[in-house]
C-alpha cells in the first residue's frame, strides 16, 4: 500500500558539526586533484565550521584503487589539542564499527599536521538533499514506504553501534549525538546509511569530555535531555530518529523556533503535536510508534533500537506496506538522473587527472633515492643542489623531466585547462540560479494574533510556534498567497482563519474567539473489578466521562489498569458528538520459559459491529476484507483485533485496535 506524504521543508542549519556543500567553488581554486599523503583529493563535497569533505582516490600495487572520502579538519581547529584527542579517540572506537548502515572509518591520521579522517565513499545524497531535490523537481510527496525503509535502515544502524562490545565483552556504550537529516545518506542502490559516527561518544575510559559548542548535535533534532546539557545516552538517538520520522511522514517540521533558544524552549517546554493534528489521516498505529520515540521521559521512549524496528517492521505487515530496496532505488535514481550523469563525467575528468599526478611519482622516488631522502608521497618537496645538478645521473632525471613535460605535462596543462573553464562555466550557471528573489517575495509582513481566553496555541501554515496569544508573528511571505492561522487550547475548538498579505498591506489582525469542544467520550470498562485510568491525548483523567473535547481533530484514548494490558485507539469527533468505548481490558502474561505452558487469558469467541458517520468505508480486519459499512456480527475469537477502514472515496484509511470479549460484542465506529 502507498501512501504518499508531504515532503518536509528543508532543514536550516541550527548549529551542530554538519557541513554545508561547497558553494561556488571549483577545483582549480582549490588546487584539485592534488596529492594528501597517500590519496589524491579529487573535488571538493562540503566544508563547514568544523572541517572539510573531499572525493578522493587511493591507490596502490597491481592496479589497486578505491573511491574514498576524506574528512580534514580546519586549521583553526587543529590547534585545539583537546578537540583532536578527543576526535582521535572517538574516531578509533567508530572504526571499530562495520555494518551495512553505517558508512566505515578506514583511517585517522595527520598530513603537514592536518588532521584529517578517511571513510567510506557512499555513493547517493543526504536527506536533506532528497527533500530540495524533491521541491526543485516539483515532486510533492514522500512516499510512506520510502520513509519507513530509510528509519528502519537507521534503526538498524543504530541497534548495531549502541550494542558495539570490544574484544573483552565490554559495552562500548557508543551513541551517536547528531542523528539529522545531514547525516543520513539514501545510496542510488536503494542502501541506508548512517554518517559521521566519527564524532560519536563513547563510555571508553580517556575520553575528553566534549566542549561546550563542540560536536553537540543539530539542535532541531535534539532531545530534551541533550538540549538541557544532560547525560545521554541510546534513548537520545532514538529520539532524533523520532522527530525524523514525524518530518518525513507529515512533510512539516517539528522543531523550528526562530533561533537555536526557541528551538530549544519547543523541545524542554512545549506539548509536542501529533502527526495525525498535521496530517488528516495520519494512520493511528504509525502515530503510536511516533509519539513513543517522542516521549519526554526517556523512561517512557523506546529503549532500544531494536524496539523501535520491531514495531516499524510489525506496521509494515499489519499495514502491507510495499517497503522495497528496489523502489527505493528507482525513486533515487529518477530524482537525481541529471546529477548523476554530470557526477559520472566529473569523476572520469578526476580520475585522469589523479592518473597524471600518480604517474609523476615514479621520478620523484628516483629523485629521493638519489638525494638519499625517503618520502611516502608528493607531501614533501626536494630540490637538488648545485652539486648534484652537475652528475650524470642529475642529467638524466632532467632528461626525463623534459619528457614528462612535452607528454604528460602537456595533456596535465590541457586536462587542468579544460576542467577550469567547466568549473566556470558551472559557477556562471550556480550565480543565475542563486539570484536573489524579487522584492515581492521578501518575508516582511506580520499578523498579530490574540484569542479569548489567551494562552492558546498558535499554528502557521501547519507549524506550531513558540509564541502563544496574544502574540505578533513577523517575518511572514507578502507574496499575496493565502496563510492559514490555526488557533488551538485545551478544551476549546481549534479556531482556523486565514489572511493574505502583499506588500501594500502587509499587516493584519486575527482574533479568535475560543468555544467549548463539543465532543464528550463515555467509558466503560470490564472486568468490573478493576480501577481503570484513562488517558486522552496524554492527559490522565479520573474520571470516565470527559467533555468539551474538540471536534475535527484526532484524539488518542489509552485506558489501563494494573494487572491489564493497556487498550488504545484513535477517533475523530463530530461537533456535539457523543462518542461511546465499550473496553474489556485483558489479563497481562508475563513471559515464560519455553515449553511452559501459561493461561492466556479468557478463550471463546465474540462479535464485532462497525460502523462510520459522513460516509462509508471498506472494512478490513486483522488484514481480511469484511465489506462495506455498516458491518454487524463479525465473528471473531475473544482479544485484540486491528480494524481497518478504507473510504471508497480515496480518502486516507483510517486504524483502530479493539478488544473483542467473550460471548460479547465490541463496536467500533469511524469519523469520515
Amino acid at each position: 500500500m502507498s501512501q504518499p506524504v508531504a515532503p518536509l521543508a528543508p532543514p536550516a542549519p541550527v548549529g551542530g558539526p554538519g557541513e554545508e556543500p561547497a558553494q561556488q567553488q571549483t577545483a582549480s581554486e582549490e588546487g584539485l586533484p592534488k596529492r594528501f599523503g597517500k590519496y589524491t583529493l579529487l573535488r571538493t563535497l562540503a566544508r563547514g565550521g568544523m572541517a572539510e569533505l573531499f572525493l578522493a582516490i587511493q591507490k596502490s600495487v597491481a592496479g589497486f584503487e578505491k573511491l574514498i572520502v576524506i574528512k580534514r579538519i580546519l586549521p583553526s581547529m587543529n590547534q585545539d589539542k583537546a578537540f583532536i584527542e578527543m576526535l582521535l579517540h572517538e574516531a578509533r572506537i567508530a572504526a571499530t564499527l562495520s555494518h551495512p548502515n553505517i558508512v566505515q572509518i578506514f583511517d585517522v591520521g595527520s598530513v603537514d599536521g592536518l588532521y584529517f579522517i578517511a571513510m567510506e565513499h557512499v555513493h547517493g545524497e543526504d536527506i536533506r538533499s532528497i527533500v530540495r531535490q524533491m521541491k526543485k523537481k516539483g515532486v510533492g510527496e514522500f512516499p510512506l514506504e520510502h520513509a519507513i525503509a530509510i528509519t528502519l535502515g537507521m534503526c538498524t544502524g543504530l541497534a548495531y553501534a549502541h550494542d558495539k562490545r570490544d574484544l573483552e565483552g565490554t559495552a562500548l556504550g557508543i551513541v551517536h549525538r547528531d542523528i539529522s537529516p545531514q547525516n543520513v545518506v539514501v545510496t542510488f542502490t536503494g542502501d541506508v546509511k548512517i554518517v559521521d559516527f566519527g564524532i560519536a561518544k563513547s563510555d571508553t575510559k580517556g575520553q575528553e569530555s566534549t566542549k561546550s559548542g563542540k560536536l553537540k548535535g543539530k539542535v532541531p533534532y535534539m532531545s530534551p535531555e541533550q538540549a538541557r546539557g544532560e547525560n545521554i545516552d541510546a534513548r537520545s538517538d532514538l529520539f532524533a530518529t523520532g522527530v525524523m520520522l514525524f518530518e518525513l511522514t507529515t512533510g512539516k517540521r517539528l522543531f523550528k523556533g526562530a533561533s537555536e533558544y526557541e528551538t530549544l524552549k519547543l523541545i524542554c517546554d512545549r506539548d509536542y503535536p501529533r502527526p495525525s493534528q498535521v496530517r488528516a489521516g495520519y494512520p493511528a498505529a504509525l502515530e503510536a510508534i511516533v509519539m513513543k520515540a517522542l516521549s519526554k521521559d526517556k523512561l517512557e521512549r523506546y529503549q532500544t533500537a531494536r524496539d523501535m524496528q520491531a514495531d516499524l517492521e510489525a506496521f509494515v505487515r499489519e499495514q502491507r506496506i510495499a517497503v522495497s530496496t528496489i523502489n527505493l532505488t528507482a525513486f533515487m535514481q529518477s530524482l537525481f538522473e541529471d546529477k548523476l550523469v554530470s557526477q559520472k563525467e566529473e569523476l572520469l575528468q578526476g580520475k585522469q587527472l589523479a592518473d597524471i599526478i600518480e604517474a609523476q611519482q615514479p621520478f620523484e622516488s628516483m629523485q629521493d633515492l638519489h638525494t638519499g631522502t625517503a618520502t611516502s608521497g608528493l607531501g614533501a618537496a626536494h630540490t637538488l643542489s648545485g652539486q648534484e645538478k652537475k652528475g650524470g645521473v642529475g642529467i638524466a632525471i632532467a632528461a626525463m623531466l623534459v619528457l614528462l613535460i612535452g607528454g604528460v605535462g602537456g595533456m596535465f596543462f590541457y586536462m587542468k585547462k579544460k576542467q577550469t573553464a567547466a568549473a566556470a562555466a558551472a559557477a556562471a550557471a550556480a550565480a543565475a540560479m542563486t539570484r536573489p528573489a524579487p522584492v515581492a517575495q521578501v518575508a516582511k509582513g506580520s499578523v498579530v494574533v490574540s484569542s479569548d481566553p489567551p494562552g492558546a496555541s498558535i499554528w502557521i501554515d501547519g507549524d506550531l510556534r513558540t509564541d502563544s496569544t496574544p502574540a505578533t508573528i513577523s517575518l511572514l511571505p507578502t507574496n499575496g498567497k493565502a496563510i492559514e492561522i490555526k488557533v488551538t487550547k485545551d478544551g476549546f475548538e481549534a479556531n482556523r482563519q486565514s489572511v493574505t498579505l502583499t506588500d501594500l498591506a502587509p499587516k493584519a489582525t486575527v482574533s479568535a474567539v475560543m468555544k467549548k469542544g463539543s465532543v464528550v467520550v463515555d467509558v466503560t470498562v470490564g472486568p468490573e473489578a478493576v480501577k481503570p485510568t484513562i488517558t486522552l491525548d496524554g492527559k490522565k483523567y479520573e474520571t470516565l466521562s470527559i467533555d468539551s473535547i474538540s471536534s475535527g481533530d484526532q484524539h488518542k484514548l489509552t485506558v489501563s489498569a494494573p494487572g491489564f494490558v493497556d487498550y488504545s485507539t484513535s477517533f475523530i469527533g463530530s461537533p456535539q458528538e457523543k462518542k461511546h468505548f465499550d473496553v474489556t481490558l485483558q489479563k497481562f502474561v508475563a513471559a515464560t520459559p519455553t515449553g511452559v505452558k501459561v493461561d492466556t487469558g479468557p478463550k471463546g469467541n465474540g462479535k464485532l459491529n462497525v460502523g462510520a458517520s459522513g460516509g462509508w468505508c471498506n472494512v478490513s480486519v486483522d488484514g481480511a476484507p469484511k465489506g462495506a459499512t455498516p458491518v454487524a456480527g463479525i465473528e471473531l475469537s475473544a482479544g485484540t483485533h486491528r480494524v481497518t477502514c478504507t473510504p471508497g472515496d480515496g480518502k486516507p484509511a483510517q486504524s483502530a485496535t479493539v478488544n473483542v470479549p467473550v460471548d460479547g460484542t465490541a463496536r467500533q465506529k469511524f469519523t469520515l
